[in-house]
């Protein structure tokens, strides 16, 4: 496979990405804005997020679902604006971060767990359920740092990224959106996940930080492919007409000082065999 090619860069931290009706739609972080590209590489801003942007979803309507990270809420966007959906402070120890939201509307929402960036321990963190009506309850814990997560394309397992585990964890997804059956997917070998995808055959794609590379994991923890980044990759999605293009945000740092005065942030892209899975 070839390396990437940059197709937009000037962004603070992009985060979250997600392909829907034609666009790539991400989170800005640090300039605290969810924005759409399309397949001219054209931008839009869809929403001004003053608690920064993180995980984005829909719900079956086609209402938008955004994290708003440092207040710990889930947003979702109505016909004149942002609207809480549901409050999640008291049930995040942490930051909230990345979300995936399955075919009934039903959100699954990590956090940080503790102050990293004042030097605190990596504490074990939940992962909060979020129903189409704003209900939410704590479905697994002592997760160790929750970040990107798929739901299979058949709608019964949901897969997590354990960044300070260096694992992707899967559970079953019951009738009611709770979670059971616990196990290990994939033990990643010298790699940290976050923002990740699924293609058709059932493989996952993981962005790794600090190695600074996109890898394609089965389940198991076969790695078939690993493409290196010049930054640090910090997630992925598959996209384009065909679901052949891998799409790659990447960031020289993960400090938000850093970031917000470089603004080095960017969208990369490369081509793939298999294309991305349908999700319902």
């Amino acid at each position: 496979m070839s390396n990437t090619k940059v197709l937009l860069e000037g962004f603070s931290f992009l985060e979250s990405p997600r392909w829907r009706d034609g666009k790539l739609w991400f989170s800005d972080f640090y300039d605290h804005r969810v924005l759409a590209m399309d397949a001219g590489g054209q931008t839009e801003t869809i929403c001004e997020v003053p608690h920064q942007p993180s995980g984005l979803g829909w719900l079956p309507d086609g209402r938008m679902l955004v994290v708003s990270m440092t207040d710990r809420r889930l947003l979702r966007l109505e016909a004149d604006g942002l609207v809480e959906h549901a409050d999640l402070s008291s049930l995040a120890t942490f930051h909230c971060n990345d979300m995936v939201v399955d075919g009934e509307g039903r959100a699954y929402v990590g956090n940080f767990g503790s102050d990293l960036a004042a030097g605190g321990m990596p504490d074990p963190a939940a992962l909060i359920l979020v129903t189409p009506d704003g209900d939410a309850r704590v479905v697994a814990e002592d997760l160790l740092f929750p970040n990107g997560s798929v739901i299979t394309a058949d709608g019964k397992t949901l897969i997590v990224g354990e960044s300070f585990g260096a694992r992707m964890t899967a559970f079953d997804i019951e009738a009611d959106g709770g979670l059971s059956n616990r196990r290990i997917w994939a033990q990643l070998e010298a790699a940290i996940p976050d923002g990740c995808c699924i293609d058709s055959e059932g493989a996952l794609w993981v962005a790794s930080p600090p190695t600074r590379e996109v890898l394609r994991v089965r389940e198991g923890g076969e790695t078939t492919h690993r493409i290196s980044t010049d930054q640090m990759a910090i997630a992925c999605t598959l996209g384009g007409d065909d679901r052949r293009t891998l799409y790659v945000l990447t960031a020289p740092s993960v400090d938000g000082v850093e970031c917000e005065s470089s603004r080095s942030a960017r969208i990369e892209a490369l081509e793939v065999d298999v294309p991305g899975a349908e999700i319902p």
